[in-house]
């Protein structure tokens, strides 16, 4: 099978990320984490094959992760945990409607990466 039929494979499991409600590789990219232009460059995986994001993720369709060693939240400072847990609950709720509004790939992140997106791409460009 050509690599372009393979779709996106998860670079920890093996398994195809058939959903884009379970891509790490667009909840980075939604929560700025990743440029639109190294998205089709990007290793994918699920999010909770990537329990160090997961754990992050506070919302109760979300079955927490638990993270044991020194990347464990609740080993990190309280407010670092409170500022990540806002950002990648509120990215993986972005990501859970982007998959079915059928929107430009531009328009999935959150409302302050698209503005640091665009102003980027204004001071990047020749004048």
């Amino acid at each position: 099978m050509a690599k372009c039929e393979e779709g996106y494979l998860c670079d920890v499991c093996g398994q195809d990320v058939a959903e884009i409600s379970d891509s790490d590789l667009y909840l980075r990219y939604i929560v700025g984490m990743l440029d639109p232009e190294v998205l089709h460059t990007t290793s994918e995986r699920h999010i909770r094959c990537d329990p160090t994001l997961a754990q992050y993720i506070v919302a109760d369709d979300f079955e927490p992760a638990i993270v044991d060693g020194p990347f464990d939240k609740r080993q990190l400072d309280p407010a670092f945990v409170c500022e990540r847990e806002r950002l990648f609950t509120r990215g993986w709720k972005r990501l859970q409607e982007v998959a079915g509004l059928g929107i430009p790939i531009i328009e999935y992140p959150l409302p302050e990466v698209i503005i640091r997106i665009k102003a980027r791409d204004i001071s990047s460009s020749p004048h």
